[in-house]
């Protein structure tokens, strides 16, 4: 009677939430590898490769002497890496300062252009602006031409050659754009503003090119009235579009490559 009270106080003292401890330990495992996983959320080839070791060092309980060789494995992977990022670096630095001496470059040589220019610009007659484009420098068609013609007056050389003195020596490429007004003009010479703008411009990229500018540097090009910046309603404004812009351009000039296309072309009849 009495052992068979003693069983039974035995039974009802039995622990019957066991599993807990392995739950337990299971929920610490699982928490563990989710934080491994979120240090390494960047992974490099390196990290990869010693969490791989790890778990496999981990799960066969393999002795210290390997965890050892494993854990310094870590570290060379990490400064392979830190060198790449270094040499990517490298070339983005590089060509900041190349655009940087660039800009240099085309400040100084605005200023230049200012200098040789001052006269004229104190009276209005020439502005010069610069951009991300590059240089604009803007002549009013009075200093250079007599109305309704393309030939440079005598007393417009000056101006032109002091620019072509201070663009001669660099390799941007050149634009000269003419532009006219909005009445019209009817000539043997020109019938148009079209001719009247282009034969203009192509008289000062001729001056330009006697000045020692080279000649593959330089574009013509003429607008006619069709790009005014005032309007053509006033005297003043009139007088403002007829003009001469030339443009020194920041960048070089895009390499055109010629794709053919007539080997795949289909014409339908």
């Amino acid at each position: 009677m009495l052992k068979r009270r003693k069983l039974r106080n035995d039974e009802s003292t039995e622990n019957h939430e066991r599993w807990l401890v392995s739950y337990a330990d299971f929920i610490t495992l699982l928490f563990a590898f989710f934080i491994v996983m979120y240090a390494i959320s960047s992974i490099n080839e390196g990290k990869y490769r010693v969490l791989s070791h790890s778990l496999v060092s981990a799960f066969k309980s393999s002795n210290t002497s390997n965890l050892t060789s494993v854990q310094s494995a870590e570290f060379t992977p990490i400064h392979i890496s830190q060198s790449k990022q270094i040499d990517s670096i490298k070339p983005i630095d590089e060509l900041s300062s190349r655009k940087a001496k660039k800009q240099e470059k085309m400040q100084s040589m605005a200023k230049n252009i200012l200098h040789a220019l001052e006269p004229l610009v104190k009276d209005g007659q020439v502005r010069v602006t610069q951009s991300t484009l590059g240089i604009t420098v803007e002549i009013n068609a009075s200093v250079l031409f007599s109305p309704g013609q393309a030939k440079l007056a005598e007393n417009s050389s000056l101006a032109l050659q002091a620019v072509a003195h201070v663009i001669k020596d660099h390799e941007h490429e050149i634009h000269v754009e003419g532009h006219t007004d909005n009445l019209p003009i009817h000539t043997e010479n020109f019938p148009s503003n079209w001719e009247l703008s282009t034969a203009r411009a192509s008289s000062v990229v001729r001056l330009f090119v006697e000045n020692g500018v080279e000649a593959g540097r330089l574009t013509a090009v003429g607008y006619g009235e069709n790009r005014p910046i005032e309007t053509n309603e006033t005297p003043e404004g009139r007088k403002r579009n007829r003009r001469v812009a030339v443009m020194i351009l920041a960048t070089d000039p895009d390499k055109v490559t010629e794709i053919p296309i007539t080997k795949d072309l289909k014409i339908e009849e």
